[in-house]
């Protein structure tokens, strides 16, 4: 009897507890689907139609790039390829009047130098002994001239015989020759020539260089026997750099100096730059057969450097239009569109709204697209020129989640 009381107790309990666990999973589950249903109420509020919002460190990591909407000078053009390079007056090759060994070097490539700055030293007997000869000379020719001035008024008198005087005049003559172009080249040398009349003797002579610019190449290192007129430095100005294009035959005819270049370089994809023609050549290349054309660019940031590949366009019936990049157009069908900084809409915490406008399109030209946005659009937007793709890939799989 016990043990039945025992048994009834222990099945009463087992059941409550399993009343009570099915009543609060029922609660649970009722608090869940308030909870989602809430949360997708919030979402669908949050999500306007056209706009996607991303977090700073979103929009750096697809590479999200941003510009004010710009007019371009866009218009029937001829295309063209060429490379930009330097005018022979702004590239310097230095090398040394005599051989030496490198006693120093006091550049690295890239520096930056004026004209006349001091590259390297240079040191070997012969710059001493040159030095020796043009002391010793000098102070001959100042007997010989001593003795010729004697002679010459000696033999104006009649004292002296005519050969004396003209042995004299000869050995002055010679050697004064001499001493003129001993000095001329130790001046060559970099070689202060009073200093040297005044006892003093170099052992080094500087290497300098005769341009402003940046070093390029450094082709020595210390220690190194130089032959004359090797090749130790090349120094080049890229302020005054210029583009030379290639223009084929079936448009030369259009081509004239004073046109405009509008062109592109690989570092610098989205930007267009500009250039003038100052130069037509006169002798066709035979493969392709084209003519070349010279064209002064300004490159004061020196950005640019010599052999940079670059596509242009010579602009013709040019006309100033509202352009983005191609790569900031977004094409639906027949439709395209263009995101902008949506800095009117209602601002949310750490996020960056963009928003998904529709325009029209016209030329194409340098990889940039000409614009007419819609009448309530102000000119003063910023455009998504990188990236575009990703935000509408974005805003596409945000409205199939509002969908579900």
């Amino acid at each position: 009897m016990k043990y039945i009381k025992i048994i009834s107790s222990i099945m009463a309990i087992a059941l409550l507890m399993a009343c009570n666990n099915k009543a609060e999973s029922k609660l649970d589950h009722n608090e869940t689907q308030t909870s989602e249903h809430s949360e997708g109420e919030e979402a669908g509020h949050e999500n306007e139609e056209g706009v996607v919002a991303i977090t700073q460190a979103q929009a750096e990591t697809i590479g999200l790039e941003m510009k004010p909407l710009e007019q371009k000078n866009l218009g029937n053009t001829i295309k063209v390829t060429g490379q930009l390079e330097l005018f022979p007056q702004d590239r310097a090759n230095i090398s040394p009047f005599v051989g030496g060994n490198v006693r120093s070097i006091t550049v690295i490539e890239g520096d930056k130098v004026s004209k006349g700055q001091v590259l390297a030293y240079l040191e070997h007997p012969d710059i001493i002994t040159m030095q020796q000869e043009f002391q010793e000379k000098n102070d001959e020719l100042v007997f010989l001239e001593q003795d010729f001035e004697r002679k010459k008024i000696l033999h104006e008198k009649g004292v002296s015989s005519g050969k004396e005087f003209q042995l004299a005049q000869s050995k002055f003559r010679s050697t004064t020759s001499s001493v003129n172009g001993l000095r001329s080249k130790l001046k060559l040398l970099g070689i202060n020539t009073s200093k040297v009349l005044e006892g003093q003797i170099y052992s080094a002579v500087p290497i300098t260089s005769p341009i402003s610019g940046f070093v390029d190449e450094v082709m020595v290192s210390l220690g190194d026997y130089v032959a004359p007129q090797t090749k130790m430095f090349t120094v080049s100005d890229n302020t005054e750099i210029h583009a030379d294009f290639k223009v084929y035959e079936k448009d030369i005819h259009k081509v004239k100096e004073g046109q405009e270049i509008y062109f592109t370089v690989a570092s610098k994809p989205n930007e267009l730059l500009k250039a003038k023609i100052h130069a037509i050549g006169k002798t066709f290349e035979t493969d392709p057969k084209a003519l070349h054309v010279h064209a002064d660019v300004h490159n004061e940031d020196k950005e640019l450097l010599p052999g940079m590949y670059v596509e242009g366009r010579i602009a013709q019936d040019e006309k100033m239009v509202y352009a983005v990049p191609e790569d900031a157009i977004i094409k639906e069908g027949e439709q395209s569109f263009i995101f902008i900084l949506d800095e009117d809409g209602e601002k949310e915490a750490n996020k960056i709204k963009f928003k998904m406008i529709p325009v029209s399109t016209g030329i194409t030209d340098l990889d940039f697209v000409e614009i007419n946005l819609p009448a309530n659009v102000p000119k003063g937007i910023k455009v998504v020129t990188k990236g575009a793709y990703t935000l509408s890939s974005e805003m596409v799989k945000g409205e199939l989640e509002h969908d579900h």
